[in-house]
């Protein structure tokens, strides 16, 4: 499994991507509040990951505290598996999130555009309804010149 992102647990801690993001730290707290899997044994002498999260809710923008977190979260995983599969499932939702952890740089330079242009970040089946450009009155370029030259 792979280890939560310290950016992502810091941006939701912080509040980022609105009510989505809300919901998913809400949903990573309930996660960690829940008892350990004990399986017929006692519960291992490892951080459940609750002081953690709530000192990285208290200070969400310390790296470190975050970094914590993600430390916590991945031992525990490895030692419950209710849990693992819990926290895999809670990162399968976390990955829609959109924190500002990625960049996005638009350009477009030189030609003729005939079309819509979308300029942003991840487009998901994006749907045109626009009609072909019209002909242009002289035919392609190439005609026109080899008519001036007749």
């Amino acid at each position: 499994m792979d280890p939560v992102s310290v950016a992502l647990l810091a941006a939701l801690a912080g509040g980022v991507a609105g009510e989505v993001g809300r919901q998913t730290w809400a949903s990573l707290s309930a996660l960690v509040r829940r008892p350990f899997n004990r399986g017929g044994g006692q519960a291992p002498a490892i951080s459940s990951g609750e002081v953690e999260l709530t000192r990285l809710a208290a200070e969400p923008g310390n790296e470190g505290r975050a970094h914590a977190l993600s430390t916590a979260l991945a031992v525990r995983a490895a030692v419950d598996e209710d849990f693992r599969a819990g926290l895999a499932a809670w990162q399968q939702q976390a990955a829609l999130v959109r924190t500002e952890d990625g960049a996005v740089t638009n350009l477009i330079s030189g030609g003729t555009l005939n079309g819509p242009v979308l300029q942003g970040r991840d487009f998901t089946n994006p749907v045109f309804n626009a009609s072909p450009p019209p002909p242009s009155p002289s035919g392609s370029a190439g005609d026109s010149a080899a008519e001036s030259t007749r």
